[in-house]
């Protein structure tokens, strides 16, 4: 008899889940339209655009927001679960608020392992196919920056040159062991230069004790010369920002490689782990969210559950972004930055079941 209330709880649960789900994807996608159609305003390409970068995006967008559909999913369960009386017929077998919140908690793990394995994959895909397309149609598509295991390389157009840039290493301000050759418009080469430091802080780049060779001679330099670029060392570190459009396997090669190349992979490694305790992070919102009903089932209003669900999103949103807004700048670890908040909901949590079996 339990395991069939189980599988009734479960599937009124997800139930729930797939109804917000629709509801935030729908709400998404109006503002996603809206916002493409915008961009492409000066562009004349009519509807289609707009439409397929905004479903290409919108999975990303929903998958941020999955925690507190969660958390607003298992109160509007309770809220049903109340108003229909159903909690006391499970109480009659045997079913106590202990064990129904420890059954919760198990539906939030399976669903963040779900997420994490399959739904975060399939979203991470789409986000990168929708900025490839983006990029096609946006001005500063003209220069880009990756990194791989030789090391970081940058293309980059300015005053009717090209530069394909390669340097071994990046160390705040500074690259290091740096190769650029630079073209005409045509792709002839005109010169190759070599340097073991760069100073990156600005447009204009210097150069220390530069190598110039044309024609395959070297020819005589100063110790120092300047470069006009289109990077400076805040739009590099812009480049490797956007991992969302990654999945798992190349988030952990995108890491080794910047460790590799000596710049920060704090923010890769936040994302990294924010990903394997997302399941954790689920369970412990959905049991919040439990309890919250419990102690307040007095409360039967549909819009004060709702008020109550969105306040407390809020309140998690901005305690998580803290904390990783200090992970990603390095005044506290990676791992400090993810885990504290969540063992702060976990305390919170734990002092919260302490005589729940009496609501």
């Amino acid at each position: 008899m339990f395991k069939v209330y189980q599988l009734h709880i479960f599937k009124k649960f997800l139930i729930k889940y797939f109804y917000f789900n629709l509801i935030f994807l729908t709400l998404i996608i109006i503002m996603g339209v809206l916002e493409e159609i915008s961009f492409f305003k000066d562009l004349d390409k009519g509807i289609f655009y707009p439409l397929i970068l905004t479903f290409l995006n919108a999975p990303d967008t929903l998958f941020e927001i999955i925690p507190f559909i969660c958390l607003l999913s298992t109160q509007f369960l309770f809220f049903d679960l109340f108003n229909t009386n159903e909690l006391d017929l499970l109480k009659r077998n045997g079913l106590n608020n202990f064990r129904l919140i420890k059954n919760l908690f198990f539906y939030g793990l399976f669903i963040g392992i779900f997420n994490i394995s399959i739904f975060y994959n399939i979203s991470a895909t789409m986000k990168f196919n929708y900025s490839n397309i983006k990029n096609n149609f946006s001005s500063d598509n003209k220069y880009l920056a990756m990194v791989n295991e030789s090391g970081l390389w940058i293309k980059d157009n300015i005053e009717n040159r090209k530069l394909i840039i390669k340097a071994k290493k990046i160390d705040d301000n500074f690259l290091y062991e740096v190769l650029i050759n630079e073209f005409n418009i045509n792709f002839d080469l005109i010169r190759v230069i070599r340097s073991k430091k760069i100073d990156i802080e600005q447009n204009n780049w210097l150069i220390y004790d530069p190598e110039i060779i044309v024609n395959n001679i070297k020819v005589v330099s100063p110790d120092r010369i300047t470069m006009k670029t289109n990077f400076d060392k805040d739009i590099i570190n812009s480049f490797f920002s956007d991992i969302s459009t990654q999945n798992i396997i190349s988030l952990y090669n995108s890491k080794k490689n910047l460790e590799n190349l000596g710049y920060s992979a704090d923010e890769i490694s936040i994302h990294i782990l924010r990903l394997i305790m997302m399941p954790i992070y689920y369970g412990i919102l959905v049991v919040l969210a439990s309890i919250i009903m419990f102690y307040s089932k007095e409360k039967k209003s549909l819009i004060f559950n709702l008020i109550v669900g969105i306040i407390i999103s809020v309140l998690l949103y901005y305690l998580t972004f803290i904390f990783h807004a200090m992970g990603n700048s390095g005044k506290i670890s990676p791992e400090i930055s993810v885990f504290f908040p969540i063992l702060l909901l976990f305390i919170i949590t734990s002092a919260g079941i302490v005589g729940i079996n009496e609501k």
